[in-house]
């Protein structure tokens, strides 16, 4: 029987009195509870463990300590608040936390509120460790020094929380005021293996919009949120329509004026790996990276002003907190996009151009116990032209992309930057169209789709328990281009 249960049922034993008799019970019931989760979430080590995004309606709570043969397990306790500066916690009964179906990490509207109340892990306390005062509350009792907390988003922690206590330092009003450090997931799940990818719900992200004409629409199932007129989101799918001026050539004339106009739509999967029984103290296997579907369209007009390096327009900022239930530990995953425009050129060529582009996508850092962290990046990609006119000599090329970002607990891990482009250039005097290629021209002219997929691994991926990068790993630059159109004229 874990050790909170022990302490529970000896405090019912020992208060006889009628004043402490119900207060006994009523921990005795909850220590029950508790251990009852305990045994049913408890494992055999090499056991496979089930990956899901974590229910919406219930609380996220586990604990355990891996290293003190304390299997993970689901509390009734909650992280009332956190402070990252000091690394003090105040763990709290769920009677003082926040209520199951409230997120005490984010606003009404924001990523949190789709994730998971907070719910920490706590492991039973270890026979070394201190006890606390005779006026101890629950939390007191369950919580000490060498307990892995793990907790979906909490006050003061908004991307999770994975910590060890290494000292109890009292009580409060909201609860058990703890000291920490930080923690890895390796002390929680030990020698069980998890692996699996899950969608991100569309609504969960927070969207913050840098440009003020993009418009945001999303499906998921029984809900449908669509902004520009006509837009098919499928579900799952988050989508973001956008359309602004560029800086035209100074020798452009008015009717030269430069543009672009486009979307992206994208349905976006976390996938994570864990694979215990490896050699020492690390996993034998973990993996963590961004994945998904990817579709995006956009048009480009006038003649864009020469730059000596791309001109880099951000026009939205997705921010969202997924909870992935990995057995019955929360592990929150912190995502973040940029969605940008970019334009280059020599200030020369006048286009009258638009593409479709649609794939899938995947970026994410990879370890094993012989060759370490290694990087994983993959695009597959095609476009099809919609509308073709190059006029005059010169080049061009616009990217419509992304820049995503995946952690764990609020450590970055893995960064990417998906940029499928579009690229014209002409020679000669040219005035051409993919409908009459041989009208007023003397030259040649071409139109290209490519896609460029780069990144970086991070040192923060040692919260999988695995050695520390001294640096970070590049994932190496994707680089394909096809041609769409053009010819000898």
């Amino acid at each position: 029987m874990p050790a909170f249960a022990v302490t529970a049922l000896l405090l019912a034993a020992g208060c006889s009195s009628p004043q402490h008799q119900a207060s006994a019970d009523d921990h005795a019931r909850e220590a029950a509870q508790v251990s009852d989760d305990s045994t049913a979430a408890a494992r055999a080590d090499g056991r496979t463990l089930a990956v899901a995004a974590a229910p919406a309606t219930a609380a996220t709570t586990a604990a355990g300590s891996a290293g003190a043969g304390r299997p993970a397990h689901r509390t009734t306790l909650t992280v009332a608040s956190y402070d990252s500066r000091t690394r003090r916690a105040v763990i709290a009964t769920a009677a003082k936390g926040n209520a199951p179906g409230t997120s005490p990490g984010r606003s009404p509207g924001s990523s949190g509120d789709t994730a998971n109340p907070a719910s920490p892990a706590v492991s039973p306390s270890p026979a070394a460790s201190p006890a606390p005062s005779a006026s101890a509350s629950a939390a007191a009792r369950q919580t000490a020094v060498g307990d892995v907390i793990a907790s979906a988003p909490a006050p003061g922690a908004p991307d999770g929380l994975l910590a060890k206590v290494t000292k109890v330092l009292g009580e409060t009003d909201a609860g058990t005021e703890v000291q920490t450090e930080p923690a890895t997931l390796d002390a929680l799940l030990g020698d069980d293996t998890a692996k699996d990818t899950v969608p991100v719900d569309p609504a969960a992200f927070d969207v913050d919009k840098l440009l003020p004409d993009v418009k945001v629409s999303w499906s998921k199932a029984g809900d449908v949120h669509v902004g520009p007129e006509g837009a098919t989101v499928p579900l799952g799918s988050l989508r973001l329509d956008v359309s602004t001026e560029v800086p035209a050539a100074v020798s452009g004339s008015a009717s030269a004026a430069a543009s672009v106009s486009g979307f992206v739509q994208v349905a976006p999967q976390v996938d994570f790996a864990y694979g215990g029984a490896g050699t020492g103290t690390a996993p034998g296997t973990a993996y963590l990276g961004v994945s998904g579907d990817w579709n995006s369209g956009w048009a480009v007009k006038g003649r864009a002003g020469a730059t000596a390096t791309p001109l880099r327009i951000p026009f939205a900022k997705l921010h969202a907190d997924p909870v992935l239930q990995v057995g019955a530990v929360p592990v929150v995953v912190n995502l973040d996009l940029t969605c940008y425009l970019q334009v280059s050129g020599d200030g020369k060529i006048t286009v009258d151009v638009e593409q479709n582009v649609k794939g899938d996508f995947k970026a994410g850092g990879t370890f094993g116990t012989a060759q370490g962290w290694t990087p994983v990046s993959s695009s597959t990609m095609t476009s099809t032209p919609v509308r073709t006119a190059v006029t005059t000599s010169g080049s061009v090329r616009t990217t419509l992309g992304a820049e995503a970002s995946v952690g764990l607990y609020g450590a970055v891990g893995v960064t990417a930057d998906l940029a499928p482009y579009l690229r014209g250039e002409a020679t000669g005097t040219v005035t051409a169209t993919s409908a009459t290629p041989g009208a007023d021209a003397q030259g040649t002219w071409n139109l290209y789709g490519g896609v460029d997929l780069s990144g970086t691994l991070r040192l923060q991926l040692s919260v999988f328990g695995t050695p520390v990068l001294e640096r970070g790993i590049p994932l190496g630059t994707l680089h394909r281009e096809w041609k769409l159109a053009g010819g000898t004229l």
